[in-house]
């Protein structure tokens, strides 16, 4: 699907005109989907782990399932999502519009983006920090030893900021070379137009896989900013802000719990533990609360599984992107990652 440019600017421009953001001068976000019958998802350009087509150019990753665990929400269906592939440069706008629906891609969480373009963070689903990559032939050790030198960074991105932050802060100076994709930019790093190459580290690994000879390049030990990561929707309906929040905080919640796409019917039937029996709608009626019925939280987990199968199939050991849990560990086991109680 392309991005349409006239849309944009006509959503934006209506959006002007009537004072009252596009998309809610009728019905809610949930009730154009359901009457749609799918969820449109803005996601990335091709991250691996995040967001990645396979052979059969069917989107798959760990902010993908975030839309599946939506889809399944809301029509028990994990394939009633359509995704629109975004740049960092026009992501903002396509969601701006109501071109998406939401925006489940690497997306950092910031004051700016809060509180001044029409757009709201939910939850956060990956908790990341900006690092680098060069070629071993520099004998680079740090990013300090970088004066001088030459970085690639995709526009629009917090990543750009950083790194003029951080250059400022260490008195120390940047060749900054910005790309308006994010293929071009890591094409030019690998075509030797820059020094280095910066952007989240958990796409880092990822990048230097696919490139061409990986041994010949290597990931600094410096992180240089926080990046906490998650999805997007547009203000003023909060409806729909509270159905996707509590849709990646049932994961992360199910997982604590202990409920699995394996055991969760088991759970139905025999858990005597009342926050799982909440979470799986046994003893409430959060779902109806939330525009659904009350097994939601039990669609998603049957879809995608908890946070944990989520993360381990995109991340774990036996996946193409490996990558440490680290801070995403949950609370209960040395990280910071935690949902609040269904009750």
């Amino acid at each position: 699907m392309k991005l349409s440019l006239f849309k944009l600017a006509a959503g934006l421009a209506l959006a002007a005109l009537s004072g009252v953001p596009a998309f809610a001068q009728g019905q809610s976000t949930l009730d154009k989907i359901k009457a749609r019958g799918q969820i449109t998802c803005g996601t990335s350009e091709g991250v691996p782990g995040f967001s990645l087509q396979d052979a059969k150019g069917v989107w798959r990753g760990f902010d993908t399932d975030v839309c599946r665990a939506l889809a399944a929400a809301i029509f028990n269906d994990q394939d009633k999502a359509s995704y629109l592939s975004l740049s960092s440069k026009n992501r903002l706008v396509a969601l701006q519009s109501g071109e998406i629906d939401v925006l489940a891609r690497t997306t950092t969480w910031s004051l700016s983006r809060d509180i001044g373009q029409g757009i709201a963070f939910t939850a956060v689903n990956y908790y990341d920090g900006q690092g680098f990559i060069v070629r071993k032939k520099l004998n680079v050790n740090t990013v300090k030893d970088l004066n001088g030198a030459s970085i690639c960074v995709a526009q629009g991105t917090t990543t750009e900021l950083n790194l003029a932050d951080y250059g400022r802060t260490n008195n120390i100076k940047f060749e900054t070379v910005a790309f308006a994709t994010l293929e071009e930019t890591v094409a030019a790093y690998e075509a030797g137009r820059c020094d280095a190459y910066t952007t989240d580290l958990s796409s880092l690994a990822g990048t230097r896989g696919k490139l061409q000879k990986p041994e010949e390049h290597i990931l600094l030990q410096d992180v240089i900013s926080k990046e906490p990561l998650g999805p997007w929707v547009r203000k003023n309906d909060q409806a729909w802000f509270d159905l996707v929040r509590w849709t990646v905080f049932a994961m992360i919640d199910a997982e604590e719990l202990g409920v699995t796409q394996a055991n969760v019917d088991d759970m139905i039937k025999n858990s005597q533990n009342p926050e799982v029996r909440r979470l799986l709608g046994v003893e409430s009626k959060f779902g109806e609360s939330l525009g659904l019925t009350n097994d939601w939280a039990v669609r998603i987990i049957k879809a995608v599984g908890n946070y944990g199968e989520s993360f381990d199939r995109h991340f774990g050991p036996k996946s193409s992107n490996s990558q440490p849990r680290a801070l995403n560990r949950l609370w209960t086991q040395g990280g910071i990652q935690y949902a609040p109680p269904v009750r």
